[in-house]
């Protein structure tokens, strides 16, 4: 897989997708990650990027030729199955949208910055949009390395054991059932005996009825859904 990073402050990415489940990624070669400065595509001797909002908004847009002419040039290249734009209006990421962006070949991600970007680019470029949340950051470099993060560690080959990204929460539509590790007792605090029983049934059994209890208590909108 290859992911195209398209950002105007790409220092934002490089520890994020450099380290830990991604940096081993790259590392074992399942996955490709370019993160692009849209500044080498700016107009002007200031390589410019960015201009005022026709309406006389406050606040200053990305302009639509320097990210149309780097799409451009990344398509002569190769196809690519998605251009997602990281927008705070997008859909909002989930496991299912993680699960799905997995299985694709070659996507590009566009990082939004200042006020936003050109609606043309949205209108002609851009095939997907993409929130990770009804807020609004910075940029899109955070949400764009959130995104990637999600996709990369479901890649077949990338965690040790494949069969913890199926376990996540979300994965059944429920969140995950509280987990522990040794010692059996701390500060008098105690682990399930049911987790110590070694019946395979009767631990499955708990860990689904905990799921379920806790998603009814913190996200009951899930079961809803």
């Amino acid at each position: 897989m290859r992911i195209d990073i398209i950002s105007v402050v790409p220092e934002l990415l490089e520890s994020p997708l450099s380290y830990s489940i991604p940096g081993r990624a790259v590392k074992k070669g399942l996955v490709e990650i370019h993160v692009h400065n849209l500044r080498e595509y700016g107009l002007g001797p200031r390589q410019n990027v960015d201009d005022y909002s026709y309406g006389g908004d406050a606040g200053m847009v990305m302009m639509v030729e320097p990210v149309f002419r780097i799409i451009e040039d990344l398509k002569k290249e190769r196809d690519y199955d998605e251009v997602i734009y990281m927008a705070p209006d997008g859909e909002i990421l989930d496991q299912g949208i993680a699960n799905e962006l997995s299985l694709k070949e070659n996507i590009i991600i566009l990082c939004g910055h200042y006020k936003g970007i050109d609606e043309r680019i949205r209108e002609h470029l851009v095939t997907r949009e993409i929130s990770v949340g009804d807020y609004v950051v910075s940029g899109g470099e955070i949400p764009a390395a959130l995104l990637a993060d999600s996709i990369i560690r479901l890649i077949p080959g990338v965690l040790t054991d494949e069969t913890s990204a199926l376990s996540d929460s979300f994965q059944d539509g429920l969140v995950s059932p509280p987990v522990y590790t040794r010692p059996v007792e701390f500060n008098g605090w105690k682990v399930p005996d049911v987790l110590l029983s070694g019946n395979p049934k009767l631990i499955r059994e708990w860990q689904d009825a905990q799921a379920l209890e806790r998603t009814r208590e913190r996200r009951p909108g899930l079961l809803h859904d």
